[in-house]
Protein backbone atom coordinates (compact mmCIF):
# COMPACT_ATOMS: atom_id res chain seq x y z
CA UNK A 1 0.00 0.00 0.00
CA UNK A 2 0.95 3.53 -0.91
CA UNK A 3 1.15 5.95 1.68
CA UNK A 4 -1.35 8.40 0.63
CA UNK A 5 -3.49 5.10 1.05
CA UNK A 6 -2.44 4.33 4.46
CA UNK A 7 -3.23 8.47 5.90
CA UNK A 8 -6.49 8.21 3.97
CA UNK A 9 -7.37 4.84 6.09
CA UNK A 10 -6.26 6.23 8.77
CA UNK A 11 -8.38 9.45 8.83
CA UNK A 12 -10.99 7.62 7.66
CA UNK A 13 -10.96 5.45 11.05
CA UNK A 14 -10.11 8.12 13.41
CA UNK A 15 -12.58 11.13 11.50
CA UNK A 16 -15.80 9.21 13.53
CA UNK A 17 -14.66 8.61 16.64
CA UNK A 18 -13.08 12.43 16.54
CA UNK A 19 -16.49 13.82 15.53
CA UNK A 20 -18.21 11.59 18.43
CA UNK A 21 -16.09 13.17 21.07
CA UNK A 22 -16.18 17.14 19.66
CA UNK A 23 -20.06 17.25 18.44
CA UNK A 24 -21.60 19.20 20.86
CA UNK A 25 -24.25 16.52 22.97
CA UNK A 26 -28.07 18.30 23.15
CA UNK A 27 -27.80 18.96 26.90
CA UNK A 28 -24.66 21.24 26.18
CA UNK A 29 -26.64 22.65 22.40
CA UNK A 30 -29.81 23.82 25.29
CA UNK A 31 -27.28 25.29 27.96
CA UNK A 32 -25.35 26.94 25.34
CA UNK A 33 -29.36 27.80 23.82
CA UNK A 34 -29.88 29.70 27.46
CA UNK A 35 -27.00 31.44 27.62
CA UNK A 36 -27.38 32.66 23.86
CA UNK A 37 -31.33 34.05 24.84
CA UNK A 38 -30.26 35.43 28.14
CA UNK A 39 -27.47 37.68 26.39
CA UNK A 40 -29.62 38.59 23.56
CA UNK A 41 -31.99 39.56 26.10
CA UNK A 42 -29.63 41.86 28.19
CA UNK A 43 -28.34 43.32 24.88
CA UNK A 44 -32.10 43.68 23.79
CA UNK A 45 -31.74 41.93 19.77
CA UNK A 46 -34.94 40.94 19.22
CA UNK A 47 -34.14 38.92 16.47
CA UNK A 48 -31.63 37.10 18.56
CA UNK A 49 -34.11 36.39 21.22
CA UNK A 50 -36.95 35.08 18.56
CA UNK A 51 -33.98 32.71 16.89
CA UNK A 52 -34.49 30.93 19.81
CA UNK A 53 -38.56 30.47 19.92
CA UNK A 54 -39.78 28.11 17.67
CA UNK A 55 -42.45 29.21 14.94
CA UNK A 56 -44.82 26.67 16.57
CA UNK A 57 -45.12 28.00 19.99
CA UNK A 58 -48.36 27.89 21.71
CA UNK A 59 -48.79 28.11 25.37
CA UNK A 60 -51.29 27.65 28.29
CA UNK A 61 -51.38 31.64 28.30
CA UNK A 62 -52.66 31.73 24.49
CA UNK A 63 -49.12 33.24 23.81
CA UNK A 64 -47.70 32.36 20.25
CA UNK A 65 -44.68 33.71 18.43
CA UNK A 66 -45.61 36.67 17.25
CA UNK A 67 -47.43 37.91 20.82
CA UNK A 68 -43.92 36.89 22.30
CA UNK A 69 -41.98 38.79 19.74
CA UNK A 70 -44.92 41.62 20.12
CA UNK A 71 -44.31 41.58 23.99
CA UNK A 72 -40.66 41.65 23.76
CA UNK A 73 -40.22 44.81 21.35
CA UNK A 74 -42.56 46.39 24.05
CA UNK A 75 -40.28 45.23 26.97
CA UNK A 76 -37.07 46.59 25.40
CA UNK A 77 -38.74 49.50 24.69
CA UNK A 78 -40.10 50.32 27.92
CA UNK A 79 -37.12 48.40 30.33
CA UNK A 80 -33.47 49.28 30.08
CA UNK A 81 -30.04 47.33 31.65
CA UNK A 82 -31.96 44.49 31.61
CA UNK A 83 -29.82 41.82 33.69
CA UNK A 84 -30.95 38.09 33.90
CA UNK A 85 -29.44 35.71 36.18
CA UNK A 86 -30.42 31.50 35.99
CA UNK A 87 -30.24 28.46 37.20
CA UNK A 88 -30.63 25.03 35.22
CA UNK A 89 -32.09 22.66 37.62
CA UNK A 90 -33.12 20.07 35.19
CA UNK A 91 -32.65 18.75 31.74
CA UNK A 92 -34.46 15.58 30.59
CA UNK A 93 -34.14 14.67 26.93
CA UNK A 94 -36.47 12.19 24.87
CA UNK A 95 -35.57 12.48 21.24
CA UNK A 96 -36.21 15.25 19.20
CA UNK A 97 -38.24 16.86 23.02
CA UNK A 98 -36.38 18.37 25.73
CA UNK A 99 -37.66 19.87 29.26
CA UNK A 100 -35.74 21.95 30.99
CA UNK A 101 -36.28 23.82 34.42
CA UNK A 102 -34.33 27.11 35.21
CA UNK A 103 -35.05 29.34 38.33
CA UNK A 104 -34.54 32.76 37.31
CA UNK A 105 -34.05 36.35 38.43
CA UNK A 106 -34.72 39.38 35.81
CA UNK A 107 -33.77 42.75 37.10
CA UNK A 108 -34.34 45.58 35.26
CA UNK A 109 -34.82 49.55 34.98
CA UNK A 110 -38.37 51.46 33.96
CA UNK A 111 -37.85 54.64 34.19
CA UNK A 112 -35.62 55.75 37.26
CA UNK A 113 -36.72 52.61 39.04
CA UNK A 114 -34.63 49.68 39.11
CA UNK A 115 -35.97 46.17 40.50
CA UNK A 116 -36.59 42.81 39.51
CA UNK A 117 -39.42 41.47 37.69
CA UNK A 118 -39.57 38.10 37.70
CA UNK A 119 -38.15 36.59 40.84
CA UNK A 120 -35.89 37.95 43.65
CA UNK A 121 -32.98 38.10 45.91
CA UNK A 122 -34.23 35.56 48.22
CA UNK A 123 -36.66 33.69 45.94
CA UNK A 124 -36.40 33.22 41.91
CA UNK A 125 -38.84 32.31 39.19
CA UNK A 126 -39.22 28.95 38.52
CA UNK A 127 -40.04 28.33 35.24
CA UNK A 128 -40.36 25.22 32.80
CA UNK A 129 -39.51 24.94 29.16
CA UNK A 130 -40.66 22.73 26.56
CA UNK A 131 -37.98 22.22 23.71
CA UNK A 132 -38.05 20.55 20.13
CA UNK A 133 -35.24 19.57 18.07
CA UNK A 134 -35.67 21.24 14.67
CA UNK A 135 -32.77 19.93 12.36
CA UNK A 136 -29.83 20.39 15.01
CA UNK A 137 -30.94 23.42 16.91
CA UNK A 138 -33.03 23.33 20.07
CA UNK A 139 -35.55 25.49 19.70
CA UNK A 140 -38.54 26.70 22.79
CA UNK A 141 -41.93 25.34 21.82
CA UNK A 142 -43.70 26.27 25.32
CA UNK A 143 -43.40 27.98 28.39
CA UNK A 144 -44.63 27.18 31.68
CA UNK A 145 -44.64 29.76 34.50
CA UNK A 146 -44.31 32.89 33.04
CA UNK A 147 -44.01 36.12 34.88
CA UNK A 148 -47.02 38.38 32.70
CA UNK A 149 -47.13 40.44 35.83
CA UNK A 150 -44.91 42.99 34.27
Amino acid sequence: MSRKTIIFLVILTISPVLIYFLWPSDESRIRKLFGEGARAVEQEQIDEVMAKVSFNYTDEYGLTYLFIKEGMTKLFRDMNNIKIEYEITRIEIKDKAAMAELDVRVLATHGSDTGYIAGDLSKPFHMKFSLEKERTAWLVTKTEGLPLNF
